[in-house]
């Protein structure tokens, strides 16, 4: 009985695994679809920087594009760089 629940976590774990590296590889095909100007839902030229964040020198600001056509929106967390000190 036990070896059936060990494989279950397995199967539980490697799916989850691969869940997220797909969702990581569709939000970088975003990012880059937006940092052309393109919008990654309708493919125009409206993506405008909505709202940006930062808490201090080297840490990720949270960044939120929105496209005036199609209403689409997400956040992005990039990395920014060092205050120059």
């Amino acid at each position: 009985m036990d070896i059936y629940v060990l494989i279950f976590m397995l199967i539980v774990l490697i799916g989850s695994v691969v869940v997220y590296t797909y969702y990581l590889k569709e939000k970088k095909d975003e990012l880059d679809s937006i940092k052309r100007g393109f919008c990654p839902s309708c493919h125009q030229a409206s993506v405008d920087v909505v709202d940006e964040r930062s808490t201090g020198c080297g840490s990720p600001k949270m960044v939120t594009f929105e496209c005036s056509s199609c209403g689409y929106t997400n956040v992005f967390n990039i990395v920014g760089g060092s205050c120059g000190i």
